[in-house]
């Protein structure tokens, strides 16, 4: 019978407060700032290219499937490399490497801005991925491993507010900038955010490194980069494609291999593991998982639903339509903030049940009072309870996640975390947006009895193409757009109740399979062995 040896961990002292201490009240704050303003460059860059799209194709004379490549190839980036960069922080040390991707991340910025052609454009954009995903992963892992534990819920508020607010916030700038200016101003922000954020990097924020007796588990980053990209693919592709193109059914057999392998190779590594999947057993990690994956899935849906809404039911501009958004995106940074004061006293999983519940109303809310006529009154209810249902249940959830693994994979946790928010957001946007696809082009049939064929074929290929239809004029117009704006409703209400439905399950698994409060006022997600609080 073998025997496994323990994993030798050890916190490098170097990656203290500079002298082995943890940083006074002051510079703690800075810290905060800094990695949250990297943070924001990170997502802002998620979701503000979204708000240029005429203005791209028209620049490169792009298609529609060139411009959402460009667009989502960062993403397929950012969450394919999340989980190996991280866990090379950890290990290479997390200062170097949040200052090297501010520096790849600022300079595919720059290129975007002022990429001569789509091909350009492209690479920068996918280098710009890369770079965030040193990003993203490193700003957590700096607060797990820099604030004492009795701080570290508010800090993780602070940065789930903005990494849940900060796309909002981010494509609301964005529009900003296209209206007064063009797209090449939206590679701006980015730029302006991470010399910032270097600039406090380099004065603030301590390194910090782990030291191990394993060997980094190459096999684990290289089949986790695989499973992650065909998944994340295959849900970008399918409802442009078809989920039977062979590309997207390539993707998804891809994706869904490497993912058993990598579980099979993990399993086989045990402690010198990427990422520990035996973790998953534990109520804290899974939960908290588990919660993540379904509320930003629905976030991301509900955008997919709430844009087209606003701009093509209610006619409203893209910047006003993004305005529209920040009661939301205010409260759901407000309740972030609030969660690890309320988890304090009631417990991470009855915080997490109630913002569950919020967002669940929420959704029954908007699915119940939405309408044409009632216009953006009838869905702002349901959206700022969304907003604080999401808040209060991000923030607990994150902090189960980051928990449940040891310091020295405080890297890997954090980019688990994040993967788990990209997989979500690609699941909500492919499913919600093909519910809200198939609910539309099921009601709006019946109402074009009449229509000349032709323009009726237009009308169901969405609520836009029925519009555009509707105003080249002729004797229909009126006829289409009522169809098409009542039609669009209907697809509403259809994705709204799924999204209420897989609320109700996430409920009631949290309610009983969800991380409990200790004796001490603490989650039950143990501080793991060889794990040291700073």
């Amino acid at each position: 019978m073998s025997t496994q040896q323990p994993a030798q961990t050890g916190h490098d002292p170097s990656g203290a407060a500079g002298d082995g201490g943890v940083p006074d009240a002051r510079r703690r704050r800075t810290i905060l700032i800094a990695v949250c303003i990297a943070l924001m460059a990170v997502i802002a860059s998620v979701s503000g290219l979204g708000v240029a799209q005429p203005d791209l194709a028209v620049a490169f004379g792009a298609s529609q499937s060139t411009v959402l490549w460009i667009i989502n190839i960062y993403t397929l980036g950012l969450a394919a490399l999340l989980l190996p960069l991280g866990a090379l922080g950890d290990r290479l040390g997390r200062k170097p490497v949040l200052i090297t991707g501010l520096a790849v991340f600022g300079t595919a910025s720059a290129a975007a801005g002022l990429a001569p052609s789509a091909e350009v454009l492209l690479a920068a954009r996918l280098l710009g991925g890369v770079g965030a995903a040193m990003i993203m992963p490193i700003t957590l892992a700096v607060i797990t491993s820099t604030f004492p534990r009795e701080e570290r819920g508010r800090a993780i508020g602070a940065w789930t507010a903005v990494a849940g607010g900060g796309g909002i916030l981010g494509m609301f700038l964005s529009a900003v900038l296209v209206d007064v200016a063009n797209w090449r101003w939206l590679f701006v922000l980015p730029v302006v955010l991470v010399a910032v954020a270097l600039a406090m990097t380099l004065r603030s924020v301590p390194n910090s490194r782990e030291t191990t007796g394993h060997a980094f588990d190459t096999v684990g980053a290289l089949t986790s980069v695989v499973a992650v990209a065909g998944l994340v693919f295959a849900l970008q592709e399918g409802p442009e494609r078809g989920w039977t193109d062979p590309a997207t059914a390539l993707a998804s057999a891809v994706g869904a291999v490497a993912a058993a392998g990598f579980v099979a190779w993990e399993l086989r590594r045990r402690d010198a593991a990427l990422l520990d999947v035996r973790l998953f057993g534990e109520r804290a990690l899974a939960g908290g998982s588990v919660t993540l994956l379904a509320v930003f899935g629905v976030q991301a849906g509900i955008f997919v639903v709430l844009f087209p809404f606003l701009q093509a039911v209610l006619g409203w501009s893209g910047l006003l339509s993004t305005l529209a958004l920040m009661p939301m995106a205010v409260l759901m940074m407000a309740a972030s903030g609030l969660a690890p004061h309320l988890g304090a006293r009631v417990g991470p999983r009855a915080t997490m049940a109630t913002g569950v519940l919020l967002t669940g109303a929420g959704l029954a809310l908007m699915a119940s009072v939405v309408s044409v006529d009632g216009g953006y009154l009838s869905v702002l209810p349901g959206m700022l309870a969304m907003g604080l249902g999401m808040g209060l249940s991000m923030t607990p959830s994150t902090e189960a996640i980051t928990g449940a693994l040891p310091r020295d994979r405080q890297g890997v946790a954090s980019a688990l975390n994040d993967v788990t928010r990209e997989l979500g957001t690609a699941l909500g946007v492919a499913l919600l947006g093909a519910l809200l696809s198939t609910g539309y082009r099921a009601a709006v049939g019946p109402r074009l009895d009449g229509v000349p064929e032709g323009t009726a074929d237009t009308a169901r290929e969405g609520v836009a193409n029925a519009l555009d239809a509707a105003h080249q004029g002729g004797p229909y117009a009126r006829e289409l757009i009522l169809a098409a704006r009542e039609s669009f409703v209907d697809g509403w209400q259809n994705a709204m109740w799924a999204g209420v439905a897989v609320m109700a399950v996430l409920f009631l698994y949290i309610s009983v399979l969800g991380p409990r409060l200790s004796a001490g006022g603490q989650s039950d997600a143990p501080e793991p062995v060889g794990a040291k609080v700073p």
